[in-house]
């Protein structure tokens, strides 16, 4: 290893090590201001609006987004923009959760009393309590005096990962209490896979051409070439009342290729799996999946609560959702 690579990696963990450091005073800083925060998110009426200048800006407008991702409406605010009009944006039934190194940035002073006159409750996570933020707001919670990691000590470095933890610290804890579960962060990400996989499986299960079903009589043949069409593993066996009686895959024409001469005339009814497993069109996807995974399943017949024949789920089409 040379000598750059050496000392930029001593150098490296210095930094960490700084921030990590900072996170632990923190974390044991921790006390009343923070629950009562806390529970003055929890008892917002309206929404709970992040704001902050400069690099505190940038984590504010992060934890803004945690907010709102897991269940609590937000927005940021930049304080600045603020002054110019934007303050037509926040109502007297929303807190405001402000972030401040120093709590003595320009913008932020002029714009708390403003706040303050609002009747808007604010919340400061600043380094001082005797900055002008912590002197304005209902709730502080203190930092302390951190050391940046910054080899000059003047770019935010440990107070900005301190203030990102804190902000995290609260979105989650107000997530807890609220209950807040996979479902309900799965509907407010609807474009992602998680949100796909809470889709009930009729959402997402293949119908129409995709799907080969046939008719207990139909002969084997025919049958491979009602899957091969369909571009499908299996064939759904269905009844007049499109109830499901079996199943034709591929392991069942393995094996009666391989011990009946006669196979491909067979009617499939005679060579189907019968009685095989089905999921009712409202299952979740990620339940229906968790079963093809453990059984070894690769197609299934998916039903309505009458046992009628809907479509067809697949292991290969689940998991790529």
């Amino acid at each position: 290893m040379s000598d750059i690579m050496h000392m930029s990696l001593e150098y490296a963990r210095e930094v960490l090590d700084t921030e990590i450091k900072a996170l632990g005073e923190v974390r044991d800083r921790l006390d009343g201001a923070f629950v009562d925060a806390l529970d003055a998110m929890e008892r917002c009426a309206g929404r709970v609006v992040t704001s902050g200048m400069g690099k505190a800006g940038q984590i504010a407008t992060k934890i803004s987004a945690t907010l709102a991702s897991t269940g609590t409406p937000s927005f940021f605010l930049h304080p600045a923009e603020a002054l110019h009009g934007d303050l037509g944006m926040v109502r007297a039934e929303d807190v405001v959760v402000m972030f401040s190194n120093s709590g003595e940035s320009a913008e932020i002073a002029e714009l708390l009393p403003f706040l303050t006159s609002m009747g808007v409750t604010v919340i400061g996570i600043t380094s001082s309590d005797r900055s002008v933020l912590a002197a304005h707001c209902d709730i502080t919670i203190v930092l302390g005096d951190l050391t940046e990691a910054c080899p000059l000590g003047m770019a935010p470095t440990a107070t900005t990962t301190v203030m990102l933890a804190v902000g995290d610290a609260l979105a989650l804890c107000l997530m807890k209490r609220r209950g807040f579960n996979v479902q309900d962060y799965a509907s407010l990400h609807p474009g992602g896979s998680l949100g796909k996989k809470t889709l009930p499986v009729q959402a997402v299960m293949r119908t129409g051409h995709a799907v080969a079903a046939v008719g207990p009589d139909t002969p084997v043949q025919d049958v491979i070439l009602a899957i091969t069409q369909a571009k499908a593993g299996a064939a759904a066996v269905i009844d007049a009342d499109r109830k499901v009686l079996g199943i034709f895959a591929d392991g069942d024409l393995r094996r009666g290729l391989q011990q009946d001469p006669d196979f491909l005339i067979r009617k499939v009814s005679d060579v189907m799996t019968a009685n095989c497993a089905q999921v009712i069109g409202d299952q979740r996807v990620d339940e229906v999946l968790a079963m093809l995974k453990e059984k070894r399943i690769g197609e299934i017949p998916v039903v309505n609560t009458d046992g009628e024949f809907l479509g067809m789920a697949d292991l290969k089409g689940l998991v790529s959702l």
